[in-house]
């Protein structure tokens, strides 16, 4: 165990340096998760950006603002902007997600396809490794010629 029996019976000193320790401790993975979201938001929008560069888009800077990115992705699939309000709409929203991507991705091309493997995120134990993939694919899309 990280704490003593004894400092909790008897409170004080010791007690305190085991708070302050975890409170360090969760401080610490927070500007860790922190740095994590910062780089896969760099990383997509990266990706975003040089995908809609190669699909010849005049405006691919919008892949770094983040709402409007989400009115990049219907504008990559040959849709109008304005259905990048589908968004909003619970459960829809991930179902033109999927469509648009697989026909970005069949531009791209790619299979379409791969653009359904998030999906299988929802089997126990292996959602980690397929948001893995995902990256991975995404950035084949973006940087890889076929």
């Amino acid at each position: 165990m990280w704490f003593k029996k004894s400092s909790i019976i008897k409170g004080g000193k010791n007690m305190a340096n085991d708070f302050s320790l975890l409170t360090s401790l969760i401080g610490a993975l927070a500007g860790l998760f922190f740095l994590i979201v910062i780089g896969l938001y760099v990383y997509t929008a990266l990706a975003f950006m040089t995908i809609a560069k190669k699909l010849r888009y005049d405006k691919p800077w919008l892949a770094w603002i983040p709402v409007a990115n989400l009115f990049l992705i219907p504008i990559l699939a040959k849709k109008n902007w304005v259905w990048g309000f589908i968004f909003l709409v619970p459960i829809v929203n991930i179902v033109f997600f999927f469509i648009w991507m697989w026909n970005i991705y069949e531009q791209r091309k790619y299979p379409g396809w791969l653009s359904l493997v998030p999906l299988l995120g929802f089997i126990p134990f292996i959602g980690i490794f397929v948001s893995l993939a995902n990256l991975i694919i995404l950035g084949f899309v973006a940087w890889k010629e076929i």
